[in-house]
């Protein structure tokens, strides 16, 4: 599984929806998912993919991470494994 079914599946886990559902564009809002399942779900992305996300949950505006859509974590998450190989 790639990076991008794999980080689908874990949104979609979290939102109790099928990873069908879940398009690039969807933001979590959309989703449905809240501040606690967006939390639950980085922890998750961390533990699948062996990373430490910047995320600050308490002011999710500051973190150096983009968590606008599906897309930008998608792509942050690669990044964050790229830095990770160097």
């Amino acid at each position: 599984m790639d990076t991008k079914d794999q980080v689908i599946a874990i949104i979609a886990e979290q939102a109790l929806l099928e990873p069908a559902d879940v398009a690039l564009d969807s933001t979590p809002e959309d989703l449905g998912i809240d501040s606690l399942g967006l939390v639950e779900s980085i922890f998750a992305i961390e533990e699948a993919f062996d990373i430490n996300v910047p995320f600050n949950a308490n002011n999710p505006a500051e973190s150096d991470f983009d968590i606008t859509n599906v897309a930008s974590i998608i792509a942050g998450i690669e990044r964050l494994k790229a830095e990770q190989d160097k």
